[in-house]
């Protein structure tokens, strides 16, 4: 699709979901109770054993916005391609099938993204957990991100991110990544096509943090974060461990 074929005004939400039968649901509802109307939901299972399309392919039913598109299991990343390759919004959103939007998202994200001027727009947002209960303190936006900020440090909430495929064209994560971190390269590629994102200071979203992630392995992340700045941001030894340090650092401070 061209970029002069995009509906104005749609925000076309990608949902990647893999068993996620536990909260889909709770997902689904937090994008029919938004404000903003003018949507579609693309929900890509990928390769779901449980009950998940089965639950989603019931909400399409009822309302033509919301899409079941299925594949053979080939992760986040795959899925997510899959979903933006077939999106026709002006706006993209990235919401995991466990994640929830407060009310008022779409719309304060559409309007600020248009008050900005920009091509990315972000906002911060609280963490729960499996319980749907409140836990730490909320994530606060960063007011304006630039392409250095992203160097070492992903200051895109993925679940907050809205990016304006009218100007530059669609943007596609890098399967390669292996589905780790893959969110974090998408936001650095969008926010470098003008090398400026800003972040909303509402909290418009919720996070969830369940034990059994994927980023629970703290070694095997940090080896992941140092190989991404070696071989996605082409830095030097030096500079991707001082990445890597600024990072945990960054980390300590947003969970501690």
């Amino acid at each position: 699709m061209n970029k002069e074929e995009l509906t104005s005004g749609l925000v076309s939400i990608v949902m990647p979901c893999y068993n996620g039968e536990q909260f889909i649901d709770e997902t689904i509802k937090s994008v029919l109770n938004q404000t903003y109307q003018k949507w579609e939901l693309l929900v890509i299972d990928d390769g779901s054993r449980d009950s998940s399309a089965s639950i989603v392919q019931n909400y399409a039913k009822d309302d033509q916005r919301i899409h079941l598109i299925q594949q053979r299991n080939a992760g986040s990343a795959a899925a997510r391609n899959n979903g933006i390759r077939q999106s026709k919004g002006q706006y993209l959103a990235l919401l995991d099938s466990d994640d929830i939007w407060l009310p008022g998202f779409l719309d304060s994200q559409v309007r600020f993204i248009r008050q900005k001027g920009s091509v990315c727009v972000c906002s911060s947002y609280l963490r729960i957990d499996e319980q749907s209960n409140e836990i730490m303190r909320p994530v606060m936006a960063k007011a304006i991100i630039t392409s250095k900020d992203m160097q070492s440090v992903d200051n895109v909430g993925c679940l907050t991110g809205l990016y304006d495929q009218s100007k530059y064209g669609k943007v596609f994560l890098k399967v390669e990544l292996n589905s780790l971190l893959d969110d974090y390269a998408f936001w650095f590629d969008v926010i470098a096509l003008e090398g400026v994102a800003y972040g909303n200071p509402k909290v418009l979203a919720k996070y969830r943090v369940r034990k059994g992630s994927l980023t629970s392995n703290k070694i095997k992340l940090i080896k992941k974060h140092y190989k991404f700045y070696r071989t996605q941001l082409h830095q030097s030894e030096f500079t991707s461990l001082l990445s890597v340090a600024k990072w945990a650092y960054a980390g300590v401070k947003k969970y501690y």
